[in-house]
């Protein structure tokens, strides 16, 4: 079981920006998940994985893709009252769910 956030670099974020930008991510996918699934993810020590994609069309392919498969998922929207513009959509985060189905939509990403 694991959690994924995937963030756009186009937009240069600060580290510490991605750091919260992946947390809102991670709590927002949490909360949509089901009791069964958090569970399980809280056994097996809250595994997060956080990758890179380069553009916004990427992050939302990825998006349909999750939603095709049926995975939890959340988009972040940025409120922009810091580094970039408001709206800007900065991470995608998928589950908790299991590695297997998760590797689907985020398998051949790279690492951030």
């Amino acid at each position: 079981m694991k959690q994924v956030m995937v963030v756009r670099t186009d937009l240069k974020m600060g580290k510490g920006k991605i750091a919260a930008q992946c947390c809102h991510g991670s709590i927002g996918s949490y909360k949509k998940s089901s009791k069964d699934k958090i569970r399980k993810w809280e056994n097996e020590a809250y595994a997060k994985v956080v990758c890179k994609v380069k553009t916004a069309d990427e992050l939302f392919a990825l998006k349909r893709l999750a939603d095709e498969k049926n995975i939890t998922n959340y988009l972040v929207i940025d409120a922009g009252r810091t580094q970039i513009p408001t709206s800007s959509v900065t991470v995608l985060a998928l589950g908790p769910d299991e590695d297997k189905i998760i590797d689907e939509v985020t398998g051949d990403l790279k690492l951030l």
